[in-house]
């Protein structure tokens, strides 16, 4: 069983924890990830905390006219720089978290 003492130290722990995951929060938030698509036609970047900061659609795809294409592209790269996001999160997570997966966390 647990002592008075055990239960001290593991709260001090979680606590410690948790303050480590919102510093690496803080900083993901200002690390960037590129998704890419059509060869480079249309990139999206992302940051850290899954959000969406910035589309370039090459003007060439513009003038093709093909909306169908576009809107295709622009779904990959957005999906491709999620992912790319995604994995940063765990890879920059994973010495804290012991390689756990921890649902929720970001």
């Amino acid at each position: 069983m647990f002592g008075l003492g055990d239960m001290g130290e593991i709260l001090k722990k979680a606590g410690e924890l948790q303050s480590k995951l919102k510093k690496i929060q803080k900083e993901l938030k200002n690390k960037t990830v590129e998704g890419t698509s059509g060869g480079g036609l249309v990139v999206v970047v992302a940051n850290g905390a899954k959000q969406i900061l910035k589309v370039t659609i090459d003007k060439e795809l513009i003038n093709r006219g093909d909306i169908k294409m576009l809107q295709d592209l622009i779904v990959s790269a957005t999906n491709d720089a999620l992912n790319k996001a995604q994995e940063m999160i765990e890879e920059e997570t994973k010495e804290i978290t012991h390689g756990l997966n921890l649902p929720g966390i970001f």
